[in-house]
């Protein structure tokens, strides 16, 4: 383990501010930051060594990320945290405007979904690049999720294992494979990859998360982040039979009693397929 991860595991463990969820929540998101600090190219930072510099990189880094404005409140806290507990609260700002993060949304029902398109796609000239926005757009992964994927790991026949190691929060999942699709995706992804992961050999991740950027950019490809609506409102209306609220579909008010569990159930199962543990987080995706 990295000084820097165990550091902030210790400090997490010996400050037991707020309650467990609280505690559990916040030790996972400094675990991500520790991982992302380090691919950013910041070796052996220490606890203690948390400088502007450091949440000025993460800031942008989420940013391109097109993280929801929740996620990226709920990062700079821990940050805070991080920064208190080590007496240098002056590191990060106080206010979240001068990171540019704007007010919070949870529920709008306008949808963001996003569709990807095959001539941009067409224009992206990296092949590990493309396979990982196809990827994207069929499972509904992350951008880390799908660069550092790995097909012969990952595809476990009727379903996809993710590794704790390429998710938010460094937690496995299961995603289902529902379709031929989708399985070619992953067969022409096996093809590329060969037994490794969709970085190159002669690549790191970060080098890869900057070909990715600068690939997608080139091609004119962003909001990203919509394929994951995309997808989960494609499940919500295979899984349920009719269209999300945000894609048109009946809202919470208009369901019967009878599609309210289906609606629940429904919610439920898209949440974990997208690596998140509230069902009320799909509220952002689906609409209510």
């Amino acid at each position: 383990m990295r000084d820097l991860n165990y550091q902030l595991k210790q400090l997490c463990r010996n400050n037991r501010d707020g309650g467990y969820r609280t505690q559990a929540t916040r030790e996972r998101v400094l675990t991500l930051i520790a991982n992302q600090l380090h691919d950013l190219g910041y070796r052996g930072m220490q606890a203690h060594s948390l400088k502007p510099k450091h949440v000025e990189a993460l800031v942008r880094r989420w940013r391109a990320e097109e993280l929801s404005a929740g996620t990226l409140k709920n990062r700079l806290s821990a940050l805070r945290w991080w920064a208190q507990k080590v007496q240098r609260q002056n590191v990060v700002a106080r206010h979240n405007d001068h990171y540019g993060v704007p007010s919070r949304v949870f529920v709008t029902n306008v949808s963001k979904a996003t569709s990807l398109d095959e001539t941009a796609l067409e224009q992206v000239r990296d092949p590990h690049v493309r396979m990982s926005l196809e990827l994207q757009a069929a499972f509904g992964l992350r951008r880390e999720e799908a660069i550092k994927f790995m097909p012969s790991y990952a595809n476990q026949g009727d379903h996809l294992l993710l590794k704790a190691s390429w998710t938010k929060g460094g937690r496995a999942r299961v995603v289902p494979i529902r379709n031929d699709a989708q399985r070619d995706v992953l067969r022409r992804a096996h093809q590329l990859a060969g037994h490794g992961s969709l970085i190159p050999s002669a690549r790191n991740y970060r080098h890869q998360l900057r070909v990715y950027e600068r690939h997608t950019a080139n091609a004119g490809l962003s909001k990203l982040h919509g394929l994951r609506h995309r997808y989960a409102q494609t499940r919500y209306q295979e899984l349920t039979g009719w269209r999300a609220p945000a894609a048109g579909g009946l809202t919470s008010r208009e369901l019967s009693g009878e599609q309210r569990v289906i609606d629940g159930n429904a919610r439920l199962a898209i949440s974990r397929e997208l690596g998140h543990e509230r069902e009320a987080i799909t509220s952002v995706y689906l609409g209510k």
